[in-house]
């Protein structure tokens, strides 16, 4: 029997995943303690597992006896000494709280998980210290660096995962993968499987039409006025918009809200003189200062140079698509005028779930433009659909975009497992 705590537990994603683990190498196991300040994400957690999380971890004061400690821990800034001497001391972080766990109760091994970012902040100094910190409690420390994407669910989320065995070194065989870098890399990567590649990869790698659901509540489609905007920008071909962003402030593989008339219908030369302000506006003849530099007339005309430019820019302004000050033209970056912000490709991995925008995520799905749901979410995080979810949509999204991605936690325990005498921590 293996006890453990769950802590920072959200709606249980790493129990759910650590569980799955021990179900396979046939070991009981038994929370003995589970802490989640939020009170929403109390209350999925107990629809699936029965028992009510303690709330902040500040507020418990004694712990039972654990074997285990799981923890997805938040990224919360760190404490410094100066420039140079960067991340001294872990007091007043939530890091702080599992180190004075580790220390007082000594459980026989960890799993910590956190964003990729943590391995970086302040040049690696944070995360190097906390490793070290992990070791002076007499720990032996592993991590990885992990893309869920390579772990038959399509989201592109790369993690870190630190694990620690008290008075033994984890000996892993999972290697760091960060995976493709974005959803077009991936699709470029798949049709580039040889044969026995494909044989090889089939059960461990999914897109985003394995997750979507068939016939989900029309309550997730797009407006009427939206749907019929990107229509007459698709010409009828709404499987276009696969892979495109909804964004003011970039280029590329985008779709602009003037394109869409979205705050007022705009004539071709006011379309194309906006698309040409976002190509150019970061160019580096206009200045390093920033990234999208406001810009003159007289830097405008270097790029677009028409007769009847400031009758464009007037009607620009006049619709909200464009903002002068003392001189100085840059576009109006509303992003949140835009129903969904992000189209998944069906044939690709989805971006990152983050909780703010979970729910913009759009998708091209059985001839309809459509959000996709909370259950896609969840699929996304490898939550099996016996999983209950929140009953309000509000609270699902944001907890699934702050959940661990469930197959990714029971490989890495599984590998942790197989690769020490078990006895050593059950």
């Amino acid at each position: 029997m293996i006890n453990f705590i769950d802590l920072f537990a959200g709606i249980g994603g790493m129990r759910l995943g650590f569980e799955q683990a021990m179900q396979d190498l046939g070991i009981q196991t038994k929370c003995v303690l589970s802490s989640e300040i939020d009170k929403y994400a109390q209350e999925t957690y107990e629809l699936n597992y029965q028992e009510k999380p303690d709330g902040d971890i500040y507020g418990i004061k004694q712990f039972p006896k654990f074997d285990f400690l799981l923890a997805g821990f938040p990224c919360q800034p760190f404490s410094y000494a100066g420039k140079q001497k960067g991340f001294v001391d872990t007091r007043g972080t939530l890091f702080f709280e599992i180190e004075k766990l580790l220390s007082d109760y000594q459980p026989k091994a960890f799993l910590l998980e956190n964003v990729r970012g943590l391995t970086s902040h302040d040049q690696g100094r944070t995360f190097k210290t906390i490793i070290e910190r992990l070791q002076n409690l007499n720990y032996g420390v592993s991590y990885l660096i992990l893309n869920s994407s390579k772990f038959g669910i399509p989201q592109n989320r790369v993690r870190v995962y630190i694990l620690g065995l008290y008075n033994q070194q984890p000996i892993l065989s999972l290697k760091s993968d960060l995976g493709a870098n974005d959803s077009h890399e991936f699709k470029r990567s798949l049709s580039q499987l040889t044969l026995f590649d494909s044989f090889a990869d089939a059960n461990n790698t999914k897109v985003v039409a394995d997750i979507l659901e068939a016939n989900p509540s029309i309550k997730y489609d797009c407006s009427q006025d939206f749907t019929a905007r990107l229509l007459k920008f698709t010409g009828n071909s709404p499987e276009k918009l696969h892979g495109y962003r909804l964004i003011d402030h970039r280029n590329g593989n985008s779709i602009h809200s003037w394109e869409l008339g979205i705050k007022g219908e705009c004539n071709d030369l006011e379309i194309e003189f906006m698309n040409e302000l976002i190509a150019n506006r970061r160019k580096k003849k206009f200045g390093t200062h920033q990234d999208g530099k406001k810009l003159n007339l007289d830097e405008i005309k270097t790029f677009f140079d028409h007769e009847n430019l400031a009758e464009i820019m007037n009607g620009l302004i006049c619709k909200g698509y464009l903002k002068e000050t003392e001189g100085r033209y840059n576009p109006v970056a509303g992003n949140m005028s835009f129903e969904v912000f992000k189209f998944l490709d069906p044939q690709s991995i989805s971006i990152t779930l983050v909780s703010s925008d979970a729910h913009k995520l759009g998708v091209v799905h059985n001839g309809r433009i459509r959000r996709i749901t909370p259950r896609e979410c969840a699929r996304l995080q490898g939550f099996p659909d016996s999983f209950i979810l929140h009953p309000k949509d509000t609270y699902a999204y944001r907890q699934l975009g702050n959940s661990v991605s469930v197959p990714v936690v029971r490989e890495v325990i599984l590998d942790l497992f197989n690769q020490i005498n078990i006895s050593s921590v059950a």
